[in-house]
């Protein structure tokens, strides 16, 4: 009997925080509508359908942070981004959970998908939105991970969600999911920017075929392209922390600037005719550190990189040569 007492406590205590809860939904969905922003949570199926997620894996029970939950399988429209209830008609269950979460007995784990660094409940809505009010920091949870290689992150909209799934389908178009799947992070803040990356490896897979005779498939290019040319540009921009120097690390990513970098150089060659002295990414660099008015590092100055843009004139031009040299 004591311990009904203590339910039906917690209960009517519950009762009365699902109606502060819904005051908090209704003032955060006026304020999301004056910013021009989506206040629910992010459908799991939309997520799932436009990063192109597949493989899946049990990884067991955990702790996790509350404030990485981002979305739901079925439920999203139910409840804010911040798992605050929309409708009155939840007040019986979500008053029921909070009391059992008060209780002795408690509630069992949620179960959610991991995608990333965030998570989406699969069964457990009520329970989170109750955790949220409670101000807990985890909550236990049986983790299914699919794995992905888009960052992932609270706050994220559906836009967001779009740019990210350019990046993966240019990672499934060039392979690199599948050749170089620990690959340094390449996603560009505006996704329209990826058909110039495909243009890049295009461009090397011609260089390639220039050089080898021999047809070269898209992934082989790709592959050889990221290694050779992507890879040591970023490594120039990591080792001498350019993005944090200009203070653009949160503004732009490392993919932006090589293609920057890029049309820099190519600019410079356009600009300057062939003909002109070889210049690197380094040199690309410290033109752009000097644009933006940035006390360039001594250690940049002296780079010795082996990176060299080349057109594919200039490698048609150098295999005539050798051509002529070996004749």
């Amino acid at each position: 009997m004591a311990e009904d007492r203590t339910f039906q406590t917690s209960y009517i205590e519950g009762v009365n925080k699902f109606q502060a809860t819904r005051s908090k939904a209704f003032f955060s969905e006026m304020m999301s509508l004056l910013r021009g922003k989506s206040a629910e949570l992010l459908s799991f199926d939309d997520v799932r359908a436009r990063l192109r997620l597949r493989e899946e894996s049990y990884k067991g029970l955990q702790d996790i942070p509350v404030d990485k939950i981002i979305g739901s399988v079925g439920r999203h429209k139910d409840f804010t981004a911040t798992f605050l209830p929309k409708t009155s008609e939840m007040k019986e269950r979500w008053s029921r959970v909070y009391a059992k979460v008060n209780s002795l007995e408690g509630v069992p784990p949620i179960e959610v998908y991991q995608v990333d660094d965030v998570y989406f409940v699969r069964d457990g809505n009520h329970r989170v939105s109750v955790a949220r009010e409670l101000d807990s920091k985890t909550i236990q949870a049986h983790v299914t991970e699919l794995p992905t290689n888009v960052a992932l992150q609270p706050g994220m909209t559906l836009e967001d969600l779009d740019a990210a799934a350019a990046y993966v389908i240019f990672l499934e178009e060039t392979g690199l999911q599948r050749t170089r799947p620990h690959l340094q992070a390449m996603q560009l803040s505006d996704p329209s920017g990826y058909p110039e990356l495909m243009g890049h490896i295009y461009l090397h897979g011609q260089v390639m075929e220039t050089l080898t005779g021999q047809p070269v498939k898209t992934a082989d290019a790709a592959a050889d392209w990221y290694d050779n040319i992507y890879r040591p540009a970023v490594s120039l921009i990591r080792k001498h922390n350019v993005l944090d120097r200009t203070g653009e690390n949160k503004k732009h990513t490392e993919a932006d600037l090589y293609i920057w970098m890029v049309d820099h150089l190519r600019d410079i060659r356009r600009r300057h005719g062939n003909d002109t002295p070889s210049r690197k990414f380094s040199h690309a660099l410290v033109d752009y550190l000097t644009e933006k008015k940035i006390a360039i590092p001594r250690e940049l100055l002296d780079e010795e990189d082996d990176t060299v843009m080349l057109s594919r004139s200039q490698v048609m031009r150098a295999v005539d040569e050798h051509k002529r040299n070996e004749g």
